[in-house]
């Protein structure tokens, strides 16, 4: 979508659709001024109705005599005291899905104020809301298909609007390449071909190793590579360096799951609902989307992210229920449930990510269990962490980026749940309690390091979605969060 920030009265310029906002009993100027041009169709629009300004209300009246526009939107905006920036773009978001396949290819928005802040995250909640992964949809419809291509917000300065969507045009590609990595199928997106597309983000001013399967065995990674033996598929690990900041500087380090298909192995999964195991590799995807924004934006940090990808499926070399590998730590795990596989490919990351980079903290992002559904819902991720400051962190930039946690207790009296009478530990203990004892798992092969464990199971993907900005299917969640977190920490 094409994005231009502009300076035009609302009586004249207009083609296409237009959009104003209003609050609760009161008309923006914008919204005012349209009731004004077209003799009052706003307010007797709004009289006779039972639009009342509230959040994500939407008044559409078209061919209005005194515009050329086709037709003007009012969107509420709800109580004028509680607008904050998610307000302003799911406000925005609402504009433009109450347009989109309106016939119309061009949306004119007035933001409440005119301000530069507002233009800018305006324009990130319709990037946001815009997206759509349709690259194999071949014989949809034409007037299915959106038909606006560009955004036009109207604004007091459009220089200084344009400098301000900057770094949110690099958040909205971030998060981009996260959706369109976790809504690719497997047959497409393997562990190669993952690690092809972000090798391609060099280009962005990244250093990107690739470890194939022969360089993991060297380096003892016998959790990991045990989960990918049943494929034909090579199991990778990909490291992405972004140094912003002082060259003598810790980095920040993110780790994410990259199972680019989960059947289960040898402990198979039933077959209803297989298919969304594509996605079992967006923890990965969001580490992925957040090095991009980094690069983007050129963030003054040193930052680094370990990408574990593989694919789990049950051939004649399949781990085995029962099976016991050594990690890369040297500690053995007695393999319980060949389904409980991303923490086996998290034990190596882990270790390798701490061991090489020595960072200040790690956050490791995973699809990890279906428990964490059970305790939280759709729509709040699970933290885990064994150090309140960076939980502190995290969870105040949750607040500021609209990616909920909420934060789950780590007792140690329940790492007896994966006791092995044959190993070192094994990858599952009982259901209840399922995604404790998958962190108390992890918080093993983090060597004492700041670390937290966020379990996007529950997150990661949404059918269907009540959230404007985020469209049905792959939400990219994590990206805005762990920016949020650096750029509010851990730069400069």
């Amino acid at each position: 979508m094409q994005i231009e920030f502009v300076s035009v009265p609302v009586e004249r310029d207009l083609v296409g659709a237009a959009a104003a906002w209003s609050f609760e009993g009161e008309l923006t100027p914008a919204a005012a001024a349209f009731d004004a041009a077209t003799g009052g169709a706003v307010a007797k629009a709004v009289s006779s109705g039972r639009f009342k300004g509230g959040k994500g209300q939407t008044l559409d009246i078209v061919a209005p005599q005194g515009v050329a526009a086709q037709r003007v939107v009012i969107v509420g905006l709800g109580v004028k005291a509680d607008l904050d920036d998610a307000g302003i773009e799911a406000a925005a978001a609402h504009a433009y899905h109450a347009t989109k396949t309106s016939g119309s290819e061009i949306l004119t928005l007035y933001t409440h104020d005119g301000g530069s802040k507002s233009a800018a995250h305006a324009a990130l909640g319709v990037r946001l809301a815009a997206y759509r992964f349709d690259r194999y949809r071949t014989t949809e419809a034409a007037d299915k298909k959106p038909s606006v291509a560009t955004l036009r917000i109207v604004c007091d300065d459009p220089g200084a609007a344009a400098e301000a969507f900057a770094p949110l045009s690099a958040l909205a590609d971030g998060v981009t390449f996260t959706r369109d990595l976790v809504s690719e199928p497997a047959n497409i997106l393997y562990p190669a071909e993952f690690a092809r597309r972000v090798k391609a983000l060099e280009e962005l001013g990244l250093k990107v190793e690739v470890l194939g399967e022969a360089e993991m065995e060297k380096l003892g990674m016998g959790s990991l590579l045990g989960v990918g033996q049943g494929s034909r598929r090579e199991s990778q690990l990909v490291v992405i360096q972004w140094n912003g900041g002082d060259p003598k500087a810790q980095p920040v380090a993110f780790v994410g799951k990259g199972v680019t298909f989960d059947t289960g192995g040898i402990s198979i999964k039933g077959a209803d609902g297989m298919e969304d195991m594509k996605w079992d590799m967006a923890g990965a995807g969001a580490v992925a989307g957040l090095m991009h924004v980094l690069a983007s934006r050129k963030a003054k940090v040193n930052a680094v992210g370990v990408l574990g990808l593989v694919e789990n499926m049950p051939d004649g070399n399949a781990q085995r229920p029962g099976d016991i590998v050594t990690s890369m730590s040297g500690q053995t795990i007695e393999v319980i449930n060949t389904d409980a596989e991303g923490r086996l490919v998290l034990a190596d990351a882990l270790w390798y990510c701490q061991e090489r980079f020595k960072p200040k903290f790690m956050v490791d992002l995973a699809t990890l269990t279906g428990a964490i559904i059970i305790s939280l819902g759709n729509d709040y991720a699970g933290l885990f962490c064994n150090n309140d400051d960076l939980a502190a962190k995290l969870l105040s930039a949750s607040s500021a980026s609209g990616d909920p946690l909420w934060r789950m207790p780590m007792p140690p009296q329940y790492e007896k749940h994966i006791e092995s009478m044959a190993a070192d530990m094994k990858n599952v203990g009982p259901r209840y309690g399922g995604s404790i004892t998958a962190a108390l798992f992890l918080q093993k092969y983090v060597n004492g390091l700041p670390w937290a464990h966020l379990d996007i199971a529950s997150t990661a993907w949404k059918k269907p979605s009540a959230f404007p900005t985020i469209p049905e299917g792959a939400t990219g969640f994590g990206v805005r969060l762990l920016d949020r977190l650096v750029a509010d920490n851990y730069e400069g």
